[in-house]
C-alpha cells in the first residue's frame, strides 16, 4: 500500500516489461477474435516525468531516456507507442499501453488497491472497469474471461516478503480456473535464489507452457539492489523466444554500462 511507482516509470524494469507487453498484445490481437486484458497491479496509468516524485529518483534518464532516439531494430514498436502516449513528458503505463493497442471489440480491465491510484485511475480510463480489491482476488474472481481468450498482467510491488510465494499461488490458481489464457507477471530480480525458486514454485503447482524472459544491468548476487529484473510468461504466443530474445538484447546493449553480469536470457521453465 505504501508503493508509488511515480517514482520509478519509465525506468529499465519499465522499458523491459512494457516492450514485451507491446509484442505480447500485437501477437494476441492479430487473430479476429475479441480478447480481454485484465491488469490487477494498474497502477495510475500514465506517469508524468517531470513531475516531483520522478524528478526525485531520476530513475527515467537511466530507462526510457536512452532508448527514444532509436529508429530501427526490435524496440520501434514500443518506442513507437511511448512516444504516441507523450514521451520524453510523460511515460505511458501498462494501462494506457493496453488502451492504445485494443480493437473496439477488446475489452480492458483494471484494478488498483491503493485508494489515491485508485482514484487517480478512474479519472482517467473514463468507460472501463477500475476495481480496488486485492490484486490476486481480483484476478481469481475474474477469470475465466468471457471471451476465452486474453492476457493477465500482474506485477506486483513486492513490498511483502512473501510476494513471490504469493505471486506463484496466484497464477496457480489462474491456471486451473483459465488454463488457455496468457499470464505475464514482472519479478525483481536481486540475487537469483528467490527466483529459481519462484521458477520451481510455479512446475510444482503444474504450470506447463511458461517462458521467462530476464535481464540484468549487473551481475545479480548484491540482494539490496535491482540488478535486474524478469517477466514470466505462461501460454507465450508463438514466436515469443526468438522475437523477446531479439527485444531483450537490444534493451541490454543500450541499458547496461558494461558492468560484470550484465546481459539477458529467455528461457522455458516448463514445457507445454
Amino acid at each position: 500500500m505504501n508503493y508509488r511507482h511515480a517514482f520509478h516509470a519509465g525506468n529499465f524494469a519499465d522499458c523491459m516489461k512494457h516492450a514485451l507487453l507491446v509484442w505480447l498484445l500485437r501477437m494476441l490481437t492479430r487473430k479476429p477474435t475479441p480478447i480481454r486484458v485484465l491488469d490487477v497491479h494498474a497502477g495510475i496509468g500514465a506517469y508524468d516525468l517531470s513531475g516531483p516524485e520522478a524528478v526525485r529518483t531520476g530513475e527515467w534518464h537511466e530507462g526510457i531516456a536512452r532508448l527514444l532516439a532509436l529508429n530501427s531494430g526490435p524496440l520501434v514498436d514500443y518506442l513507437d507507442v511511448v512516444r504516441a502516449a507523450g514521451a520524453p513528458r510523460c511515460y505511458p503505463g501498462s494501462p494506457a499501453i493496453a488502451r492504445a493497442l485494443l480493437r473496439p471489440i477488446d475489452t480492458l480491465v483494471l484494478n488498483e488497491l491503493h485508494p489515491e491510484d485508485h482514484a487517480t485511475l478512474k479519472r482517467a480510463f473514463k468507460g472501463v472497469a477500475v476495481h480496488q480489491r486485492d490484486a490476486y482476488e481480483c484476478a481469481r474472481a475474474l477469470t475465466p474471461f468471457p471471451e476465452r481468450r486474453g492476457l493477465l498482467l500482474l506485477d506486483p510491488p513486492f513490498e511483502q516478503g512473501d510476494e513471490f510465494a504469493r505471486l506463484a499461488e496466484g497464477m496457480a490458481t489462474v491456471w486451473q480456473r483459465a488454463r488457455g489464457h496468457v499470464q505475464a507477471a514482472w519479478y525483481p530480480i536481486k540475487n537469483m535464489a528467490p527466483v529459481i525458486q519462484f521458477h520451481q514454485a510455479l512446475r510444482d503447482a503444474g504450470l506447463r507452457d511458461v517462458v521467462a524472459a530476464e535481464l540484468w544491468l549487473r551481475e545479480p548476487t548484491d540482494a539490496t539492489r535491482l540488478n535486474g529484473c524478469g517477466l514470466v510468461v505462461v501460454n507465450p504466443p508463438w514466436g515469443f523466444e526468438a522475437e523477446g530474445g531479439a527485444i531483450l538484447a537490444a534493451l541490454s546493449e543500450r541499458l547496461s554500462d558494461g558492468e560484470a553480469g550484465a546481459g539477458w536470457r529467455m528461457h522455458r521453465v516448463a514445457d507445454e
